[in-house]
């Protein structure tokens, strides 16, 4: 079930699962993925220049995640077009929240805040599994 939140023009999308695969629960290490996607629903282009995350754990601990782009691009986003990507989240704990916003820029020079809608992180053996 995808999580929404939108911001003037703009909707972030996030679709998250839990990777057993990549996961070592015996060692402290849960893993999960997550699939944005960013929809433009305005009459301007934007362009994501970066991204800022709070990541907790299950245990409390916040992460602050900032970096340019999103998986090594600046999409520019067309009226009407959207970007997906995938990427993933590792955590020492079987459970955990992420959220967010990105850093845009429309192409009249606008800057705005977008929002990235919060989702939990959970694992087997957690006490929200």
């Amino acid at each position: 079930m995808p999580h929404v939140a939108k911001t003037g023009d703009i909707s972030v999308r996030v679709a998250v699962s839990f990777l057993p695969e990549q996961s070592a629960p015996a060692l402290g290490r849960w893993f999960w993925s997550y699939h944005v996607r960013i929809e433009n629903d305005g009459r301007e282009s934007v362009q994501l220049l970066e991204r800022s995350w709070r990541i907790i754990d299950g245990e409390g601990r916040l992460f602050e995640v900032r970096g340019e782009g999103v998986v090594g691009e600046t999409p520019l986003i067309r009226p009407g077009e959207s970007f997906d990507y995938v990427s993933g989240c590792p955590l020492e704990t079987s459970s955990g929240e992420m959220s967010g916003s990105y850093h845009l820029v429309s192409e009249s020079g606008a800057v705005l805040e977008v929002e990235i809608p919060a989702f939990d992180l959970v694992g087997p053996g957690s006490a929200t599994a």
